[in-house]
């Protein structure tokens, strides 16, 4: 008989002849070598060699490579070779290498002691039997027997030489930043958490390739088409396996008896299976029933799965968790989870998690994978988080961290683990927003005599007075103007509270200084407007300089040729003061004499990459961003961590508040004759549809469609426009300007009208299917009346009866704040959603929450604190921190 050693041998030798395809045995090498380990281990002594092959031959099948499959093999043989030799003499143990041993803690604060080691390989894990599954699919994959060496990292080939990567030199010593003392944050009770080991000291090489970066492939049952499932996930990695979280808990920590038990609720019992039985019924399947009982009574479980047979035995105790239900008087669970009563629990008795999955996965192999992933690497992670920043802020170690979030012993336990990857998150986040904020300050931009003297020409051209909120943010502006660094800020206020006095103030301090100015808008509507409003306000006014009118020149996309060519040839030679566009703006060929001041507005409509493309205009520009959608606390201190923030909380004299009313479809009766009488009154309306024109896809009403129902058979006496976005910029533009000068009582219009226009004799907005659009969309269109000396009002119409819709419509109804309306779109929508903030360059968050806003203020302050000792991230305990904020950010727009 063939020993383990000779038998590999000759796979090996036919993988080579068939071209290192691995093709030698069915399944692959991979599930050759978890099959041949345990013979292996009976045979031979030497246990090293064992581990060396099993853990080069686990990665074969994920690297395509054809020379690197031969290099393995190679060092496969070798050592087959090597194990198969007998030993002549016991060779005396060898001493332990020499480690470097942390420093005691030193009494000064702001000394940080050594962070964890790097990962290194776990040791073997002995073959684990397989676990029931409750909801049994039949397997895409053959599973093997066990994990074996689950994940022992494959060694690099000997020939390649990895030097370390040298730390950029450090920048200049910047000066601590005063912050606030964080509160006392209740940690994790000692015996409620598994103890960990001590960490190790950061070892003087480099780490070794691959570890928690190696592919999923790497572990025993995760072939190909597993890999491929888990990679609709976004799960590539170990590492991103590691940090799938479980969406949510099933509470089957309560433990009953039989007799105790109570309909409706989530618990586990511990009984002996007396009786299985199947039948099948409709539709080919199989309904299994099982008779269990625990000493104190006894109860059915019932599945419909035919698989359960194979999975479960009489005279074997299980523990059974799920929902207590009853069938004529006799206690039930239908489709319980189970588990063998000697198996290390993860399923029942628990709480336990349940992760997102895609089709070909269930929830039980799921959860299987994760805790042989934990505990063969759990206790491996490094953690990258500096133990002064731990120790102070009372955060459990990062491998104790996950272990709890996927298999939490209790509620305290899950509720410190889910603190402390969410401070991970904001911590790094934070920190690539402070960097990203001083590279861009650390360029020297065109400083401005921006005074009060400046601006007063201006402030008193104009028709009415600014408010102190108005005057604050303008105070805020002329002051970063005045510095020899470019000026970031994030001018925020809620619809009509007067950004855009505030921003034309910021473009004359430009055109005052003998330079330019230039403000990018969203929409040709909007820009066209804006184009409007400076003409107005500068018009009486001359360049303090030049001894001429002040010019502002529109860029559109629509432009017609010469016109176009007449304004790129006015700002290149200086003669164009102020440019207002659209993304034209930032084509090539436009270019500006000394662009000093560049503004973008509504800027959640803009990426981060045409941001950037805006101010590369100048040397540097002083930049301004606002938003006419008010921005959370927390998002603003993530998504605009790099800006200063001014907000403009007072609405300017005489703006009465607009009245919002949600009425259903049946009512809309009473709608179209109220906005009659308001337009007898001599006022004006919008009518808005989610849709241009009717589409199979969708049941929306929509504009074109609409404004024909209505102008023949609704509002026949009236005047109507349609407004929508597939007209050409002229015609857009027309019917702008014939609703301006009152031509038309009723404009009817899409989502195209949400921002930029600015009607004051309109008081009534209508819109249609309400539920469709966004909270802050809402919002922005609420805000189209309101804007003159008469009350105005906001109707609703929506047949929505559930869910996050019926939320939104009572919250417009409810208030008119802004910025409260924002936290409420925030929490309903998440962050990835509001606004598009997908296209902001913030890195998805997999832990935090931005509703969090304790957390995620406790990070900002200690991301601060760390920035200003050590600004790089050079000093040898920030190392893994570096690349744990580099890996986060990479990508992510201007940031990375």
């Amino acid at each position: 008989m063939d020993s383990a050693i000779s038998r590999l041998l000759k796979v090996l030798a036919l993988e080579k002849k068939q071209g290192f395809r691995n093709k030698a045995v069915i399944g692959g090498l991979d599930k050759f070598v978890s099959r041949w380990e345990s013979d292996a281990r009976a045979e031979v002594g030497h246990t090293q060699g064992i581990n060396e092959i099993v853990s080069l031959l686990l990665g074969y099948a994920a690297v395509e490579d054809i020379a690197a499959r031969e290099r393995i093999l190679e060092q496969v043989i070798r050592r087959a070779q090597e194990a198969s030799q007998p030993a002549t003499a016991t060779a005396p143990a060898s001493p332990a290498p020499a480690t470097l041993t942390p420093a005691p803690a030193s009494p000064t604060p702001a000394t940080l002691t050594p962070a964890p080691a790097v990962p290194r390989p776990p040791a073997p894990m002995p073959p684990a039997p397989a676990v029931e599954e409750t909801k049994v699919e039949k397997p895409r994959e053959p599973q093997p027997e066990g994990w074996g060496p689950a994940l022992s990292k494959p060694a690099p080939p000997p020939t390649e030489n990895r030097a370390p990567v040298m730390p950029p030199a450090p920048p200049e010593p910047a000066q601590a930043l005063p912050i606030p003392s964080p509160g006392r944050v209740t940690t994790l009770p000692a015996q409620e958490m598994p103890s960990q080991r001590e960490p190790r000291p950061i070892p003087s090489e480099p780490p070794a390739p691959l570890g928690l970066d190696a592919p999923v492939t790497r572990l025993p049952a995760i072939g190909p088409g597993y890999a491929q499932k888990l990679g609709k996930l976004g799960v590539r990695t170990v590492r991103d396996l590691l940090y799938l979280l479980p969406q949510r808990y099933d509470d089957f920590s309560k433990l009953r008896t039989i007799d105790r038990l109570q309909w409706g609720e989530e618990v586990t019992i511990i009984a002996t299976v007396w009786r299985i039985q199947s039948r099948p019924i409709a539709d080919e399947r199989k309904l299994v029933t099982a008779v269990v009982g625990d000493g104190t009574g006894e109860m059915q479980m019932s599945w419909f799965n035919p698989f359960i047979e194979r999975q479960i035995r009489t005279g074997h105790a299980y523990t059974f968790s799920g929902k207590v239900d009853s069938y004529r008087g006799v206690p039930t669970m239908r489709n319980p989870v189970f588990e063998p009563l000697d198996k290390n629990q993860v399923s029942t008795g628990r709480l336990a998690p349940v992760y997102p999955l895609t089709e070909g996965l269930t929830n039980g192999w799921m959860q299987r994978v994760m805790n042989r992933t934990l505990e063969a690497w759990g206790s491996e992670i490094p953690d990258f988080l500096p133990a002064a920043v731990r120790e102070r802020l009372e955060l459990p170690p990062l491998a104790q961290a996950l272990h709890q979030i996927h298999f939490p012993d209790s509620q305290t336990n899950l509720a410190a683990a889910h603190r402390r990857l969410s401070f991970d998150e904001f911590f790094v986040l934070q920190l690539g927003v402070l960097a990203a904020r001083q590279r861009f300050r650390s360029t020297a931009a065109f400083p401005l005599a921006a005074h009060t003297n400046t601006v007063a020409p201006f402030l008193a051209a104009l028709p009415f007075a600014l408010t102190g909120a108005q005057q604050r943010a303008l105070d805020s502006i002329l002051a970063d103007l005045r510095q020899n660094q470019p000026m970031s800020r994030l001018l925020q206020g809620d619809v009509g509270s007067g950004k855009t006095a505030v921003a034309a103030a910021a473009l004359w301090a430009a055109v005052a200084n003998s330079a330019q100015g230039a403000i990018m808008a969203p929409t040709e509507i909007l820009a066209e407007q804006h184009a409007r409003s400076f003409g107005r306000m500068f018009a009486n006014l001359q360049h303090p300089r030049a001894g001429r009118p002040v010019r502002v020149v529109l860029l559109t996309g629509t432009m017609r040729a010469g016109e176009r060519e007449e304004a790129l040839a006015a700002l290149a030679s200086g003669e164009a003061d102020i440019a207002v566009g659209t993304h034209a703006l930032i084509q090539r060929g436009v270019n500006f004499k000394q662009l000093a001041v560049a503004i973008v507005d509504e800027q959640h409509r803009f990426g981060v990459e045409q941001r950037a493309a805006l101010r590369i205009k100048g040397r540097q520009p002083h930049m301004l961003v606002m938003s006419a959608t008010p921005i959370p606390r927390s998002l603003a201190l993530t998504l605009y961590g790099d800006l200063d923030i001014s907000v403009i909380d007072e609405m300017p004299a005489g703006r009465t508040p607009i009245k919002t009313k949600w009425l259903t479809s049946s009512q809309r009766e009473r709608a179209y004759d109220f906005i009659r009488r308001q337009v007898k009154e001599g006022r004006q309306a919008f009518i808005i549809y989610p849709l241009v024109e009717e589409s199979a896809a969708s049941d929306a009403k929509a504009a074109v469609d609409e404004h024909a129902h209505l102008c023949t058979t609704i509002f026949p006496d009236l005047r109507l426009g349609l407004l929508h976005g597939r007209l050409r910029g002229e015609e857009k533009d027309a019917v702008m300007q014939a609703f301006s000068r009152r031509e038309i009582d009723v404009l009817v219009a899409t989502s195209v009208v949400e921002v930029g226009i600015d009607v004051p004799n309109a008081t009534v907005i209508l819109i249609e299917d309400a539920e469709r659009f966004g909270l802050a969309q809402l919002h922005q269109f609420r805000g189209r009346v309101g804007r003159g000396e008469h009350p105005s009002y906001c109707i609703l119409i929506s047949d929505v009866t559930e869910g996050d819709s019926i939320k939104r419509l009572q919250a417009l109804e409810n208030s008119t704040d802004g910025f409260a309306l924002a936290q409420i779109d925030l929490e309903l929508r998440g962050p990835g959603d509001f606004f598009g903030t997908r296209q902001s360059g913030l890195p998805p968050l997999q832990a935090a929450q931005l509703s969090d806003l304790r957390t995620l203020e406790e990070a900002r302050a200690a991301a601060q604190q760390l920035f200003a000792a050590d600004p790089g991230l050079t000093q040898p305990d920030h190392r893994m921190l570096a690349a744990r904020v580099a890996a986060f950010w990479q990508g992510a727009g201007d940031i990375s």
